[in-house]
């Protein structure tokens, strides 16, 4: 297999490339951190935030989580066909009692849009009650459409079952704290310093410019509402540790555990689980968009179908990368051909469907090729 190497003058291309709308004054700040050979190779911070700022991860949270579940189904304490129902009874109502931790961890379950707000998610009594609420939006297993932050407040609860613990807890003790990253979710009162506050960023595409570039005039609909986004503010969402969208931490942190993932340092995950994981696509239905998933038990895999841009890991990467981004332009990903990883934050969170991903698409792909 070919030796690679960091090249310097790569990485100052994707810097300067990082810098342009810090500069331009469309983003505040931003963090970028490339990983390699197990350790962090480059670590900046760009605009008006310190080298200590933490932002909110978002959907870059998921595989924290997901990692954790992975630990949990090699102890035999989960088992990926079993449904959610034999651990959290109330689940089953609704017709949702056949539905299985495979669907919840691909997104094929059937509730992508069911609401878990701030007035239930602060106890497991009140989130329980309205998972019973939630209703199917198609038969489980049957489409997929991405569960922004519902299927993770089932794995949430599912861990919390099995373990006793509140998944805050075991992402930290099982994935995080081994790893020297700090805790990401579940952040108390004093733990909350040195955070980057989120801010939008002004300007919506046009519906002529959305038709241009998706062949759509609108997006499918979100509950990722400018709202929500502003919530990851607030000290009480954070203390909460929302498990699908709701880490904090820096770039650098997403490139160590990613580098963790390559690496599987002390063992932490079983080699076999962790290769099915990353490593084999499970779900490959459609989106919305009509863009197969690709997905494996957590992250989204590149492909060799020339999507990776679209799946957000921009263009250069093998077909063997895999990561999973977040919204306003979080990236987080490794390529396992070149042993490079990279996370990328920003607390500028731009809401312009076109501008936004191209411009992951090309932090993504300068990021990929430092690795020559």
């Amino acid at each position: 297999m070919r030796k690679h190497h960091i090249d310097q003058d790569r990485v100052a291309e994707l810097v300067e490339r990082c810098t342009r709308e810090v500069n331009e004054g469309l983003l505040p700040s931003c963090q970028l951190a490339i990983g390699f050979k197990g350790e962090i190779v480059h670590d900046e911070t760009i605009g008006d935030e310190l080298p200590e700022a933490r932002y909110c991860f978002f959907s870059a949270t998921k595989p924290f989580v997901a990692a954790t579940v992975w630990q949990l189904l090699s102890e035999n304490s989960l088992e990926l066909k079993a449904p959610i129902s034999d651990l959290i009874p109330e689940f089953a109502e609704n017709g949702k009692a056949d539905i299985t931790l495979e669907q919840v961890l691909l997104h094929t379950a059937g509730f992508p849009h069911a609401p878990m707000g701030p007035d239930v998610w602060s106890n497991s009594e009140s989130r329980r009650k309205r998972m019973a609420d939630w209703r199917l939006n198609w038969e489980p297993g049957s489409r997929y459409e991405y569960h922004a932050t519902s299927a993770h407040w089932v794995l949430a609860e599912v861990v919390r079952v099995v373990t006793g613990n509140s998944h805050t807890d075991e992402v930290h003790s099982r994935v995080t704290e081994p790893l020297g990253i700090p805790r990401i979710l579940g952040l108390g009162l004093d733990q909350q310093t040195q955070m980057a506050d989120l801010t939008l960023c002004e300007g919506e595409a046009s519906p002529d410019e959305l038709e241009a570039v998706f062949g759509v005039r609108e997006m499918p609909p979100s509950e990722v509402t400018d709202e929500t986004i502003i919530r990851f503010n607030d000290p009480h969402t954070r203390e909460v540790g929302v498990p699908g969208g709701g880490g904090y931490g820096r770039a650098a942190d997403l490139a160590m555990f990613y580098q963790a993932l390559l690496h599987n340092p002390q063992g932490l995950w079983d080699p076999q689980m962790l290769a099915n994981a990353v490593g084999r696509v499970h779900n490959n239905l459609p989106d919305p968009m009509g863009v197969p998933a690709n997905r494996g038990l957590g992250v989204i895999l590149a492909g060799d179908d020339g999507l990776s841009n679209r799946r957000g890991l921009g263009r250069t990467v093998s077909s063997m990368a895999f990561g999973h981004n977040g919204v306003g332009g979080q990236i987080a990903f490794c390529d396992p051909n070149t042993g490079l990883s990279f996370g990328y934050t920003t607390n500028g969170l731009d809401r312009h469907q076109i501008r936004q991903p191209r411009r992951g698409t090309s932090i993504a792909s300068l990021a990929a090729n430092c690795a020559a």
